[in-house]
């Protein structure tokens, strides 16, 4: 029945205007008039943002017609039985007659008119430039706002929801600026009526009384003014009120939070400003002449304020960092309790044993240092930065052991002795010390375990003892370097994509996906990693690829074509002091691959076909030569024919897999090459 009601009060507004108003419901509606614009500036106080208050003009409209309602109401009973004394129009105008002229009309009329002056001068008439130029603002602005909206739903920065809300406010933000320009007026067109209907009351009433009562002058001057005094500041004190309240609203503009909050806030924030102000005013406060008292006391209290304000500011941040803290924590509780969690499984994962863990995890900072590291460290080798490394214990590890996983799954695990030492000797000598002879988990070269007592003496023998953190961690980065292309996520690939120069991004928008998809790209960037080939000059692998793309499909093939184009880095990357040491296929093996390649009328490989005892053979042959070289210690690469380089290093991958193999056209151009001699 709200709307019924709401009804009803707008045509008794209406019908004050035309009936007569016995004084007691005058009383009633003069002082509601005042609660209602009271209610209205605490409203205005209190919103957070200006359109929270949309419907201000509405109410602005219903409050100026209500104190004008009012006032025809008040002048009717004024001129009708104002020869009856002072409370002829009701208890209300009496008591301001009374209290706020203080028994004199003529300090009534100097308030009143004071009161006019500034509310019709000063509040109303910048209220409404304020809220001029904010719709003039606001409409210019809606253009922008909407291409704004527009681009963030295109981006995918918001859904359609969120888009629609926006532009509902900014909808509303127009209408209701636009609309307070215009109720601005009715404040100033009030002030305006009320000096009218002072004029009309005082001279009216004395003609009447005059006339028709054959009252005095003087005491119909002094009966009329007052209630017509009394009448006007009951009407402009609301208008006032109400006026301060616009004000307060359009002035807001952007501003977030209570006026409290945007004033005090603001004006509080910063302690320099406030001990500057208590410092002038101390001045002050000694100057000859001046009241001491006053000055001294303000000049205390901003020193305090300046003085207090740091510390709740510092307290309130501890305070509102403590519960980001806390809620943080309770989400990754949540998160780890929940169903869903249990299903993510780690890219890469370092599972320890609980005895194991006492010497691994035992230094938390250190061990996320250094595998920070680590990862800096494959970011710049290979190009791109691979997954977190998740460091857990596991009741499910034996003690002493550690497990590496990869997706989930095991791919190594590895015993370590707690309270001894790890020392790698190769075919070199050993350290004259007990210990026991292993093989060293990174490599599978040999090694001893050493108590951590020798490890003086094993230094002074010239070795180097390695500690559990660092074999674990070695062995980790190994895993790593020969699991790159599972490592390189599509997510990863996009990530590179994004951050290539936009001219590169025109060019993979060219190739991709009308000639080679994203996931054909991913797959050459990961044989290219397979054979620990890096990818951190994506420019020239995206040029190579633009090259082949249009004549070749097959991955392999355009992979072969990205090496021959990133010969300068292959060989930079694998030269040792400048110098490309090269073990090449002698002529028989060459023949024989040659032979093997099977081709289809256009020349291209299509199968390759060898007699087992033959890759049998070579296996053992190129195992003979490349042992040889690897016990004198030198990096070294082989080197075949471009056609059978791939079906070479599938051979020779199962035996060693961290081994590189060329082709001829790999060489880079001024290369400095030594030849070590030939698998034959």
């Amino acid at each position: 029945m709200r709307d019924i009601g709401f009804a009803v009060g707008v045509v008794a507004i209406l019908a004050v205007l035309f009936l007569p108003i016995p004084t007691f419901l005058i009383d009633i509606g003069l002082a509601m008039s005042i609660a209602l614009s009271v209610l209205i500036l605490m409203v205005a106080l209190w919103i957070e943002k200006p359109l929270e208050f949309s419907s201000f003009p509405t109410v602005l409209l219903i409050a100026t017609l209500t104190r004008l309602s009012l006032s025809v109401a008040t002048t009717r009973l004024i001129l009708a039985n104002g020869n009856q004394g002072v409370d002829a129009a009701g208890h209300v105008i009496q008591g301001f007659s009374q209290f706020v002229m203080g028994g004199d009309f003529v300090i009534g009329i100097v308030v009143f008119l004071i009161l006019v002056t500034v509310n019709f001068l000063v509040i109303t008439k910048g209220a409404t430039r304020i809220a001029e130029v904010g719709a003039r603002f606001t409409l210019d602005a809606i253009p922008g706002k909407q291409m704004a909206i527009d681009a963030d739903l295109a981006a995918g920065l918001i859904d359609d929801k969120q888009a629609q809300a926006r532009r509902r406010e900014l909808e509303e933000e127009s209408a209701f600026f636009g609309s307070m320009d215009g109720a601005s007026k009715f404040v100033r067109g009030e002030a305006i009526a009320s000096l009218i209907t002072i004029a009309v009351n005082i001279f009216g009433g004395i003609v009447i009384a005059t006339t028709r009562y054959g009252m005095p002058l003087s005491d119909a001057a002094d009966v009329f003014t007052r209630l017509s005094v009394g009448d006007g500041l009951v009407a402009q004190i609301p208008a006032l009120i109400v006026s301060l309240a616009a004000g307060l609203l359009v002035s807001k503009g952007g501003t977030r939070g209570t006026a409290e909050q945007a004033v005090l806030g603001q004006l509080g924030a910063y302690p320099r400003a406030l001990f500057v102000a208590s410092g002038l005013l101390a001045i002050f406060a000694v100057m000859p002449g001046l009241p001491t008292l006053p000055f001294i006391a303000l000049s205390g209290m901003m020193a305090f304020i300046g003085y207090t304000i740091p510390k709740q500011l510092a307290a309130k941040e501890a305070l509102e960092a403590a519960k980001t803290r806390e809620l943080e924590e309770q989400k990754q509780r949540e998160v780890k309790e929940s169903v869903k969690e249990s299903l993510k499984v780690s890219e890469i994962e370092l599972a320890v044993g609980k005895q194991l863990a006492t010497t691994v995890l035992r230094a938390p900072n250190e061990l996320a240092q250094r595998v920070g590291k680590m990862r800096r460290k494959f970011a710049q080798q290979y190009g791109f930065v691979i997954p977190e490394i998740k460091v857990s214990e596991s009741l499910s590890v034996p003690n002493k052991n550690y497990h590496i996983l990869l997706h989930g799954t095991v791919v190594a695990s590895q015993e370590l002795r707690i309270g001894e030492l790890l020392v790698v000797t190769g075919e070199g000598p050993k350290p004259n010390v007990p210990g026991d002879e292993v093989r060293e988990p990174a490599f599978g070269m040999k090694a001893m375990w050493v108590s951590d007592a020798f490890s003086a003496e094993t230094r002074r023998e010239g070795f180097s003892p390695i500690d559990n953190m660092s074999v674990v961690l070695t062995h980790v980065a190994e895993v790593v370097r020969n699991n790159l292309p599972q490592l390189l996520s599509y997510k990863d690939m996009r990530a590179l994509i994004d951050r290539i120069d936009p001219e590169y991004k025109k060019l993979i928008e060219d190739i991709c996906p009308a000639q080679i998809s994203f996931s054909g790209l991913q797959a050459v960037l990961k044989l290219l990693l397979a054979e620990r080939v890096s990818i951190r000059n994506l420019h020239l692998i995206l040029e190579a690829i633009a090259e082949i793309v249009p004549h070749v499909r097959r991955t392999e093939q355009v992979v072969e074509h990205v090496r021959m184009r990133m010969a300068q880095q292959i060989c930079g990357d694998l030269s040792e002091g400048g110098v490309l040491h090269v073990l090449r296929l002698g002529n028989r093996w060459d023949l024989a691959f040659h032979q093997a390649l099977k081709r289809d009328p256009k020349g291209e490989v299509v199968e390759f076909d060898i007699d087992p005892r033959l890759v049998e053979q070579f296996g053992t042959e190129a195992s003979d030569a490349i042992r040889a070289r690897l016990a004198e210690g030198k990096t070294f690469v082989i080197v075949t024919a471009p056609d059978a380089r791939p079906y070479v290093r599938m051979i020779i991958e199962r035996m060693f897999p961290a081994l590189p193999v060329l082709s001829h056209v790999e060489i880079a151009r001024g290369a400095e090459i030594k030849l070590l001699g030939t698998i034959s």
